[in-house]
């Protein structure tokens, strides 16, 4: 199983996989790797519900290049980050466009609710912010 994470905190996910690019049918959700172009996708970008971004290891952040880069091409269905994302990382997913992350139950229980929640209000906790202030 897996935990979604959210701004108001966590759920439970489901052990579903979606078709990866190669496979890309008649589907509303795929998952990307962290390798791939989302501009094979622009075709079918309002078709797609879901798109889920793998991201390898937390210190691999191409995949928030790839969230961006589907916001710019117009996608707004729902994007989530899939894979070892810290709690640490989650404004900044969250400020290149993903709307959710998926975790481990393990990563969950190593990084309880608490502390994705406290970075919640993503919006007020960047630097410019703060030298606005």
């Amino acid at each position: 199983m897996s935990v979604i994470v959210t701004d108001t905190g966590f759920t439970k996910g489901t052990d579903t996989t979606n078709p990866g690019l190669a496979d890309l049918g008649a589907g509303t959700a795929v998952d990307l790797a962290h390798t791939d172009d989302p501009a094979a996708l622009e075709a079918v970008l309002p078709q797609l519900s879901l798109i889920r971004v793998a991201f390898p290891a937390f210190s691999d952040g191409r995949a928030f290049t790839i969230a961006r880069r589907l916001r710019m091409m117009g996608y707004t269905g729902e994007l989530r980050a899939l894979g070892p994302v810290i709690a640490d990382q989650y404004a900044m997913a969250r400020r290149v466009g993903f709307d959710s992350v998926e975790i481990s139950d393990d990563l969950a229980a190593r990084q309880p609710e608490d502390q994705w929640k406290f970075r919640a209000n993503w919006q007020a906790h960047d630097y410019q912010s703060r030298l606005r202030a």
